[in-house]
């Protein structure tokens, strides 16, 4: 339940976003996603980057000498892990921890950060994964306190996986700084394959001062904030002397500098094809794809599968940016080269914004609200000059064609 009335919401991106709204002629991404650059000719930041991947202009042959030597430098040889990699049991990161630990030798301990409500299939991927060779962690914040954190950043951000985020980011980094391990693997630079700080294209990890700016500043702090003055810590009987931050922050950067702790990206160093990660995690870990078929808002059945809330943060995504899970899935695979435009196109109108009857009563009990308060908090979200509202009925203004 909401305990006061809805307060204005904190989503800080919408600054800077263009009002006139423009879809990629290459793809199907609209430059409503945050951060993403369009060019003169009207192509988006990751369809360029996928002609540079195809070129000669990105050297994958030297890459992957560099690959070797950083694993050279880190490698040990008495037992002890040596990498930590992010997994959930998903294709990506199940083929990235697969090919360091066979291919490459390395040792590594796989991390993993639980989702809100894990789904049947997500937990036998994590299963089979753990099965195919690797030891693994998993890392669960306190229920209680991470209910009410999604739940908060829900009403007041848009976005009830934000500490979900923050944790996948964060609980890898804390458990190779609490355990001397230098390392750190994740899958694949968001920000150059879907769109963000192009300026990243030729890091070969996130620098820790970028990943705090981009990845750690959306108001949290002021969420939880407001989550105290509107009554909701008291409502649930969380004490605020409890530490509620921890597993949701980085370690300090300056330490993890001082330990000279790497972050690094497994698409720098290898062409990065989603659909090629899930034959190669179905053929060596077993992964699955959704036995129900295709995810709600998408046409996919093999990306996401682990978290049951998922569905629903594509659709906020859809309502804050008038793009979703449809349109980030067909965008890649266009440049893949793995379908057409005008396929991709089809398939966005007929997918994107679907909403997610199937999880929609599990999203409610879980956040303690009812559906009329679902629909308050979430209009607060459109944007005017992406939704119009038509004999009572909300439409979207434009859509890729």
């Amino acid at each position: 339940m909401i305990t006061k009335p809805i307060r204005k919401h904190m989503e800080t991106q919408f600054k800077g976003l263009p009002k006139k709204v423009l879809f990629c002629k290459k793809c199907v991404m609209s430059n409503q996603r945050p951060r993403i650059k369009f060019n003169k000719d009207g192509i988006c930041g990751p369809c360029l980057y996928t002609e540079r991947k195809k070129s000669k202009v990105i050297d994958y042959n030297k890459r992957n000498k560099m690959l070797l030597k950083l694993l050279d430098k880190h490698r040990k040889n008495n037992g002890d892990y040596d990498c930590i990699v992010p997994c959930s049991g998903g294709k990506d990161s199940s083929t990235v921890a697969h090919k360091l630990k066979y291919k490459y030798g390395m040792n590594p301990l796989c991390v993993t950060f639980s989702p809100p409500v894990y789904t049947h299939i997500g937990t036998e991927n994590l299963r089979n994964f753990i099965e195919s060779g690797f030891d693994h962690k998993l890392i669960t914040p306190n229920g209680k306190i991470y209910k009410l954190l999604n739940k908060l950043c829900f009403i007041y951000f848009g976005d009830h996986e934000e500490p979900f985020d923050r944790g996948v980011l964060s609980a890898p980094i804390r458990e190779a700084f609490n355990n001397n391990i230098k390392l750190v693997f994740y899958a694949e630079n968001g920000e150059v394959e879907y769109g963000g700080d192009s300026t990243l294209e030729n890091f070969p990890g996130m620098p820790w001062d970028r990943m705090e700016k981009i990845y750690f500043s959306s108001p949290f702090e002021k969420i939880i904030e407001a989550g105290k003055k509107d009554g909701y810590f008291k409502k649930y009987n969380i004490d605020l002397k409890q530490s509620y931050k921890i597993p949701f922050t980085l370690p300090n950067i300056n330490e993890l500098k001082k330990k000279k702790i790497e972050f690094h990206w497994w698409s720098f160093y290898n062409k990065w094809v989603p659909q090629n990660n899930f034959y190669y995690a179905t053929e060596h870990c077993n992964f699955q794809a959704n036995p129900e078929g295709r995810m709600e808002g998408t046409y996919s059945r093999y990306a996401q599968l682990d978290d049951a809330t998922d569905s629903l943060l594509y659709y906020l995504m859809y309502i804050k940016y008038g793009i979703g899970r449809a349109t980030s899935d067909a965008a890649h695979e266009i440049r893949d080269g793995h379908i057409s435009r005008e396929e991709g196109v089809r398939l966005v109108q007929k997918y994107d914004g679907e909403f997610p009857e199937k999880s929609f009563k599990i999203f409610l009990e879980y956040m303690d609200i009812t559906e009329k308060e679902f629909w308050l908090i979430v209009d607060r979200f459109r944007q005017q000059h992406i939704w119009k509202k038509q004999n009572g009925k909300w439409q979207i203004r434009e859509q890729v064609s």
